[in-house]
């Protein structure tokens, strides 16, 4: 790796870039791996026949561009949606990264800010790089909340080009209200932001938590980002999308690449959003394995925050790479997320949520970076 930095130092790589490293979770070949925030429940039977099968008919014609379009992916995705939105307010890429990488391509760049609030999605600093775009670290109150007063506040006085909201946020879990949205576009109202609700865990909300996408009319500059890698268990597709004013819409084919989404991908998600119900009926079960480990954490006297995601972020712990470590070494791999005292862990299948929480608690009775309970 040294060589690889050392060769990487010679070549002309922009200033912005260097010394920076790449987006990634380690990859370990271990029994439970509850670190990347994955869907573990595999695709069911019904859905997989609908992929091979939507699959297989798109091959035929692989010799020929895709739609460049993806006009009827548009409408899948609309209908899905719902609150009115029709084709044209969709858009979708290659996962909701390069939704957001889009969206800094034509809104951001050199010159311009983005404004998010951390501890939040790690990938957006890298997204800013990646587009010569500032990068303004934004606050949140000690418990890691953001209140619409705070974010309006720090809107006016940062005055960025775009903002981040990302709810639930990660790797928090929790999910941001309405009026903190409302108040952050009202902020930007003189200088013309856009502004990005990134949804990614939308569909993992506790019942009647609501959406932004119940904003967007009459809000020309707000965007709500989804992906099909969670809920839909299609992580490795590779689906993004986004609703919006369709000028949003106009302005990334500026910026996209020609058929940028391959009829393979296409097809996959047509078959996936055709058999959204099949697919959707796994999330009832995450949800409850996420209420588990809230529930098991809290008996084990850690602090767990509260969750609206497939994943849990929790705290109490005086050394929380000790804990990592020790986890990893009953076999079960979780995210350190460089919060100090402070692990985030996926929901997976009820035989995963077990076997981590059993593991935890043989960590805690061990004493291995956990306060006493004595």
């Amino acid at each position: 790796m040294t060589q690889n930095l050392d060769r990487l130092s010679a070549l002309p790589l922009r200033d912005s870039l260097r010394g920076r490293t790449p987006y990634g979770a380690p990859q370990l070949d271990v029994a439970v791996a509850l670190n990347t925030n994955e869907n573990t429940h595999p695709v069911p039977e019904d859905v997989h026949a609908a992929i091979v099968a939507e699959v297989t008919e798109a091959a035929r014609t692989l010799n020929r561009y895709p739609d460049r379009e993806f006009t009827a992916l548009r409408e899948e995705l609309a209908a899905y949606l719902g609150h009115g939105l029709r084709a044209e307010h969709l858009w979708a890429a290659n996962g909701s990264n390069e939704i957001l990488q889009q969206l800094l391509q034509a809104f951001g760049g050199p010159g311009r800010r983005l404004l998010t609030f951390v501890p939040t999605y790690s990938m957006y600093p890298l997204l800013a790089a990646g587009t010569d775009t500032e990068f303004v670290a934004g606050e949140r109150s000690a418990d890691f909340g953001l209140d619409a007063a705070s974010a309006a506040e720090q809107v006016r006085r940062h005055r960025p080009d775009v903002v981040f909201l990302c709810s639930p946020n990660n790797p928090t879990g929790t999910a941001l209200g309405l009026d903190v949205v409302r108040a952050v576009y009202e902020a930007t109202e003189d200088h013309r932001a856009l502004v990005v609700v990134d949804e990614a865990y939308a569909e993992f909300a506790h019942a009647g938590t609501a959406s932004a996408l119940s904003l967007l009319e009459g809000r020309p500059r707000l965007v709500v980002s989804r992906t099909m890698s969670k809920a839909f268990a299609l992580a490795g597709a590779r689906l993004g999308y986004f609703a919006a004013a369709p000028e949003v819409a106009d302005a990334v084919r500026l910026v996209r690449l020609p058929y940028h989404l391959s009829a393979v991908t296409q097809a996959t998600a047509l078959a996936a959003l055709r058999h959204s119900a099949s697919l959707l009926a796994n999330v009832e079960d995450i949800k409850a394995q996420r209420d588990r480990i809230v529930a098991g954490l809290q008996e084990l006297g850690l602090r767990p925050a509260v969750s609206d995601s497939n994943f849990v972020f929790f705290g109490g712990m005086a050394d929380s790479r000790a804990v990592w470590e020790s986890l990893l070494a009953h076999g079960v791999l979780v995210r350190d997320v460089g919060i100090p005292g402070h692990l985030r862990v996926t929901a997976g299948t009820e035989a995963e949520t077990t076997a981590f929480l059993e593991a935890l608690a043989r960590v805690v009775a061990e004493g291995a970076g956990t306060p006493s309970r004595a």
